[in-house]
């Protein structure tokens, strides 16, 4: 097993461990193969004594490396009871087992093992670094800082470190309202202050009511703006995706036109927000096809319909039958950009109750449990 390049210590250590665990396997492995020889050798009537442990030593080490893999096989020998083990080999070798057909056997299971335990660390890590990607989404605004940490190269090791504290009964969410609002932010923006970019500026109204939009929001490098600038994770939009194809049955290349358009960040951005909320999102995706205005116009423009009918969907209240027209300038007064060297003002968005908190976040009641909608 390699270690992919770039990885650091938190994957140099989930490695030994899953290593060390298929360690314990082949101890086991070894153990039950030496009872059973016994036993043998016992209803014989005689159990042979084991060899001394350098000969062992000497004369398994060879082949052990030769077929067993080399991560494993090293760490089998570095262990203390590394001699022991090999006066076990030397045993079944001596009771007839074939060591040629019965280590590369072993060593399947003992890959077989570091290679669960691996996949299964990989997913907890990725579970818990997900839990925190969401935090930061609702708990800073969208700007440098947030795309900083997202960006980082040590962002798993600062998601690890705000698990430990949350295990210790650290608010999290405070610390890092506290950490933005007391300088972090501050000493990241000092140097580089964000231009509104063009999507900002095109983006902002209707398409952004109640969403904390970054300035620069880059919709040419869509993989950015979902992640880094809009926080939602690869596996949140391909669910999102999902639930548009299955609100849109039969209609297969609507749908993939919306989630293919420029805006469709946007439109993800809108049903995070709405699950943070508690909303029926899938629900209201239906509604895609109770009303198909979307199909009149120039198909090349459909993308952008669709969009359009999706934020339509999405924001309407349940039991209203159409849209309420927007009104541009209240859309842009509620729509929120966040300017990194300000706080968003009370006609940018409802204020804040508490520091370093995204407008469009603030909520009563108990923390919402994501990934479901009712």
């Amino acid at each position: 097993m390699t270690t992919p390049a770039g990885a650091g210590e938190p994957f140099s250590e989930a490695a030994g461990e899953a290593v060390q665990t298929s360690v314990m396997a082949w101890r086991l492995v070894m153990a039950i193969a030496d009872a059973v020889r016994r036993q043998q050798q016992r209803q014989k009537g005689k159990e042979a004594e084991l060899p001394p442990a350098d000969q062992a030593v000497n004369e398994t080490a060879p082949k052990v490396r030769d077929l067993v893999p080399p991560d494993i096989s090293t760490a089998l020998m570095d262990t203390a009871d590394w001699p022991q083990m090999a006066q076990q080999l030397m045993a079944l070798r001596t009771a007839g087992v074939d060591l040629d057909s019965f280590l590369p056997r072993v060593g399947d299971i003992a890959v077989t093992v570091r290679d669960a335990v691996t996949a299964n660390s990989d997913r907890v890590a990725s579970e818990g670094t997900d839990k925190w990607v969401r935090m930061l989404r609702e708990t800073l605004p969208a700007g440098p800082v947030r795309e900083a940490i997202l960006s980082s190269s040590t962002w798993p090791e600062i998601a690890a470190t705000m698990a430990r504290l949350d295990e210790r009964g650290v608010d999290v969410r405070r610390l890092l309202a506290s950490a933005h609002d007391e300088g972090v932010g501050v000493v990241l923006v000092s140097d580089s202050v964000p231009t509104m970019s063009r999507d900002a500026k095109l983006s902002y109204g209707s398409l952004t009511i109640g969403l904390d939009i970054p300035k620069d929001l880059d919709l040419d490098d869509r993989a950015r703006a979902l992640h880094r600038q809009l926080a939602i994770l690869p596996q949140e939009n391909e669910r999102y995706e999902r639930w548009v194809m299955e609100a849109m049955p039969g209609r297969e290349r609507e749908a993939k036109a919306l989630v293919s358009a420029r805006h469709w960040p946007l439109v993800v951005a809108r049903m995070a927000q709405m699950e943070a909320e508690r909303t029926p999102v899938r629900e209201r995706l239906t509604r895609l096809l109770g009303d198909t205005s979307w199909e009149q116009g120039p198909s090349e423009q459909l993308g952008s319909r669709l969009v359009d009918a999706a934020l339509d969907a999405l924001r309407r209240p349940v039991g209203d039958a159409v849209a309420a027209p927007v009104s541009t300038a209240a859309a842009r007064s509620q729509s929120v950009t966040v300017d990194p060297t300000k706080r968003p003002t009370a006609g940018k968005s409802a204020a804040a109750a508490e520091p370093g908190v995204a407008p469009h976040r603030q909520q009563s009641g108990p923390a919402p449990t994501r990934g479901r909608t009712r």
